[in-house]
């Protein structure tokens, strides 16, 4: 069950007065299901900080935690809505208001800012969220793994260690780019301008061509070549 401390703990700097021994008994009593005890505390405490994006009751951000914690098990809205707020439908029924009025009561209950923030957090990894019980994890297991009586349990906290620790495996990206045909490119043109250079060479040694003609004379390149598709097509 909660403490008055844990739920202190778990809010933001100006909540904490508002935080007492009967707001705490309430929430207790209202969850009886060790199950949705759990999912509830890990919620309470994952989405304290959308109370810093309005300004909410402390008792309006407990009861739509657990309206979301509801949801978040696979309960219709009205199923969610009555296990959060019985009260609320009691006297739905006893003022004998029709379905319909109670199911827009209840529509616009989980439209509201609050929940729909709350939500919208839940979208998020529990592993982010989460991060800082994580740490905590890690230090209780290396903290067990040092000091346990047990050698089992030195054990065990050991290799929980190396498994959620371990470095993620290296993966080789393999490119193949062609690397012998542009070899066999390169060779050819390294061929082909030693070849220019010798027959340039002999035209100005025979006196057929000076070095300025030489300069200004159009290379034209005899090559073949392969049509690549356009990229587009």
């Amino acid at each position: 069950m909660f403490t008055v401390d844990e739920i202190r703990d778990a809010l933001p700097t100006q909540f904490k007065k508002s935080i007492n021994q009967q707001l705490v008994d309430n929430i207790n009593q209202t969850l009886s299901d060790p199950e949705e005890f759990e999912r509830y505390r890990d919620n309470l405490i994952g989405y304290t900080h959308v109370l810093q994006q309005g300004k909410f009751k402390i008792q309006n951000y407990l009861d739509a935690v657990r309206y979301v914690s509801f949801k978040l098990m696979g309960l219709t809205n009205t199923d969610a809505y009555s296990r959060t707020f019985p009260d609320k439908i009691k006297r739905f029924k006893a003022k004998q208001l029709a379905d319909k009025d109670i199911a827009s009561y209840i529509t616009a209950y989980n439209k509201s800012k609050l929940v729909s923030l709350i939500m919208e957090q839940s979208l998020i990894p529990t592993y982010v969220l989460n991060q800082d019980i994580y740490q905590e994890a890690i230090n209780v297991q290396a903290t067990l793994m040092r000091t346990a009586k047990s050698e089992k349990v030195r054990s065990d906290a050991a290799n929980s260690l190396l498994t959620h620790l371990k470095q993620p495996e290296t993966q080789k990206l393999q490119l193949d780019i062609g690397l012998s045909n542009t070899e066999k490119t390169i060779d050819s043109l390294r061929s082909a301008t030693a070849e220019l250079v010798a027959q340039q060479k002999a035209l100005i040694q025979s006196g057929a061509m000076d070095a300025q003609q030489m300069a200004h004379q159009k290379l034209i390149v005899d090559a073949e070549y392969e049509e690549v598709p356009n990229a587009q097509e």
